[in-house]
C-alpha cells in the first residue's frame, strides 16, 4: 500500500507557506526531499513520474514547491529565499517522518539549491544529497564556478548527468567532484540531455532512462541506510 498526501510547509513569517506531495510506501526505508528544476514545479511529469519510480523501489519522496511556483510566477526567486524553502522542506520531513532516514535533492535547480543549503549550515538528520542533473553552468557559458560550494557539503553525494547535457560540461564537472571530500559518485547517462530526453538513434527511450535513474538512485540511497 502506497500512502500519497497533500502537504502545507511553513517557510516563515516573511515567505509564508508553500504546497507539498509526498509518496510513501508502506515499505519505505528511506525519504527523499525532492526539489524542483527553475522551469517546473512539483507537478511536472518529470517530478511525478520520479516520484512513482521511486516509491515502486521503497523510496518515499516529499515534492515541493518553491514560493514562485507556489504564486504562480515563472521567474524564480532570490537564492536566500530557494534555500530557506529547502530547509523548510527538510524540516517538514524530519518532523512529519520521523522514522524514515532522510535524503535531499532535485531536478536541476532543486538540486543545487539542496547543496549550497547545505554547504552554509548543516541539514539536521540529512544522510546525502542526490543529483537528477546539477546545473553547474549556464548553456554556453561553462564555468565550474556555481559548483565551488560543493566543497563545503560534507555528505555524500550522487550525480545523475548525462553526456549532451548543455548546463553541466562533464569535462568541468569531473575535476571538479574529483577534488570534493568525501569523493562525490558521478554517474554518466549516455546520450541524455538536461532533462534525461534520449534520441531515437540511441536505442532507448526517455521511460527506459527514467528507470536506470531512479534504480541508481534509489541503490544508492539503500547503501546509506543503516
Amino acid at each position: 500500500m502506497t500512502r500519497r498526501s497533500r502537504h502545507t510547509i511553513d517557510v516563515s513569517d516573511s515567505i509564508g507557506v508553500v504546497s507539498g506531495i509526498s509518496i510513501v510506501p508502506e515499505d519505505a526505508h528511506a525519504l527523499y526531499v525532492f526539489g524542483h528544476g527553475a522551469g517546473a514545479g512539483m507537478t511536472h511529469f518529470f517530478m511525478e513520474e520520479a516520484s512513482e519510480q521511486l516509491a515502486g523501489r521503497r523510496v518515499a519522496t516529499l515534492r515541493y514547491n518553491f514560493p514562485y511556483k507556489e504564486a504562480g510566477r515563472k521567474a524564480p526567486n532570490r537564492a536566500p529565499v530557494l534555500i530557506e524553502t529547502v530547509r523548510a522542506a527538510v524540516r517538514a520531513a524530519r518532523e512529519g517522518f520521523p522514522g524514515l532516514p532522510l535524503f535531499a535533492g532535485g531536478k536541476s535547480m532543486g538540486g543545487r539549491m539542496s547543496s549550497t543549503a547545505a554547504s552554509q549550515d548543516a541539514l539536521e538528520s540529512l544522510r546525502g544529497l542526490v543529483f537528477f542533473g546539477f546545473p553547474l553552468h549556464a548553456p554556453g557559458k561553462d564555468s565550474a564556478e556555481r559548483g565551488e560550494h560543493l566543497h563545503d557539503v560534507g555528505l555524500p553525494m550522487l550525480f545523475l548527468q548525462g553526456t549532451r547535457d548543455k548546463l553541466a560540461n562533464l569535462a568541468l564537472l569531473e575535476p571538479l567532484l574529483s577534488e570534493v571530500d568525501p569523493r562525490p559518485d558521478l554517474r554518466i547517462v549516455d546520450d541524455a540531455d538536461h532533462g534525461f530526453h534520449v534520441p531515437k538513434r540511441s536505442g532507448r527511450t526517455d521511460a527506459d532512462v527514467l528507470e536506470e535513474l531512479c534504480s541508481i538512485a534509489s541503490a544508492w540511497m539503500a547503501e546509506r541506510v543503516d
